[in-house]
């Protein structure tokens, strides 16, 4: 299938165009999912049992609490093996932790970084690093499935959806699987508001928006990046687009401030400028840097 013409084939029939990031963004799954999903996985497939403690507090900052929340999976991995390696109680303990030298090469030189492009790496070079992540990619995907469901929208989606929709062309951008992607939206009826669900397969967030929006003449700061995530708002910066963030912590909040007031600027033109830096400057001061164990 070929993803990118995908987005290429999105419809233009309003002159605003609005991507939305889905998981902690549009739904309150992240901390369901790292915590019950992607860290028991990674404990497991990456032998941390031995740091368990450690290696739950690492994972949890890297993706839940940190300016690396919302990055891609294998991304994370990467943040994860880092982090944990520099602990000191980890260190203390003669733990060694796993290089994953083919895993940063993979990362390196691919753009699509997902469960198919991955399998096709590990058949084309039986690297069994990589076979090593594909299970622990393959487990995650199948633990979302079994844990995750009946996850409603935070208030005022569904507000802002139906407001938009009058208005903008909408399409999601996430780096989550397709197949949750679909399900979820699907699962509480919101697929009609948006003409394409892109998830990791499509490529990264920033390309998203690129090639669902390039050529189509929209105009300056007609254009909106909706997301949680340091790589949503990359991803708005990426294509000169503007941005509005779902603050982590304080999502309904952000919520009801789109539905009450940012849609409107951004349909009436006011939301670049002195607007939007007030809430960069919110949502970059809600995520730290560095983790607590490194005072």
């Amino acid at each position: 299938m070929n993803y990118t013409q995908q987005l290429r084939d999105v419809p233009k029939k309003h002159d605003f165009f609005i991507g939305f990031d889905s998981d902690g963004c549009v739904f309150d799954t992240m901390e369901l999912k790292h915590k019950e999903c992607f860290c028991p996985a990674v404990i497991k497939h990456m032998g941390c049992q031995a740091v368990s403690k450690a290696a739950r507090e690492v994972w949890d900052f890297v993706n839940l609490y940190s300016k690396t929340r919302g990055c891609n999976r294998f991304v994370a991995i990467q943040h994860f093996r880092d982090l944990l390696r520099e602990r000191k109680d980890v260190q203390d303990r003669n733990f060694t932790v796993l290089e994953l030298k083919s895993l940063d090469a993979w990362v390196e030189r691919e753009t699509k970084l997902s469960n198919p492009t991955l399998a096709l790496e590990v058949e084309k070079t039986g690297d069994k690093e990589l076979q090593r992540m594909l299970s622990w990619s393959t487990e995650v995907n199948a633990r979302v499935t079994d844990m995750v469901s009946g996850v409603s929208p935070f208030p005022k989606v569904m507000d802002v959806l139906q407001k938009a929709a009058i208005r903008a062309d909408m399409i999601v951008v996430s780096q989550t699987p397709l197949e949750a992607l679909e399900r979820e939206w699907e699962e509480n009826s919101m697929t009609p508001y948006v003409s394409l669900i892109a998830g990791q397969e499509h490529g990264t967030k920033s390309e998203h928006i690129h090639f669902a929006t390039e050529g189509k003449g929209y105009g300056t700061d007609k254009v909106l990046k909706v997301g949680d995530a340091p790589g949503d708002f990359k991803a708005a910066m990426d294509n000169k687009a503007l941005f509005y963030p779902i603050i982590p912590g304080q999502e309904e909040m952000s919520w009801k401030r789109l539905a009450d007031e940012g849609l409107e600027r951004f349909f009436n033109g006011t939301f670049a400028g002195e607007y939007q830096q007030k809430l960069i400057k919110e949502f970059d001061n809600a995520l730290p840097e560095h983790p607590p164990w490194s005072a």
